[in-house]
C-alpha cells in the first residue's frame, strides 16, 4: 500500500536530501507537510508534486552575494 504517509527521515531519503533541508524547505518554501503532535509526516504523491511544480528549487537560483554595481 503506497498511501502511508512518510517520516522526515524516509521524505529525506526519497528526496536523496538531508532532514535538516526537509526542516527548511517545511519554514521558507512551504513544503507540503502535516505536522502531528510533534512529528511531521508527508504524503510522496503531495511533496512529489510540489518538487515537480519547482517550489522545491525556486530560491536556489538566487545569489546570495549579488555583485556590486561597480561602474558608477
Amino acid at each position: 500500500m503506497e498511501d502511508r504517509w512518510l517520516s522526515v527521515n524516509e521524505i529525506a531519503d526519497h528526496l536523496c536530501i538531508k532532514r535538516d533541508t526537509v526542516y527548511k524547505w517545511i519554514s521558507e518554501r512551504q513544503m507540503p507537510g502535516h505536522k502531528i503532535g510533534r512529528l511531521w509526516k508527508f504524503n510522496k504523491k503531495e511533496v512529489d508534486e510540489w518538487v515537480k511544480s519547482g517550489a522545491a528549487g525556486e530560491k536556489d537560483n538566487e545569489d546570495p552575494n549579488p555583485t556590486k554595481d561597480r561602474s558608477k
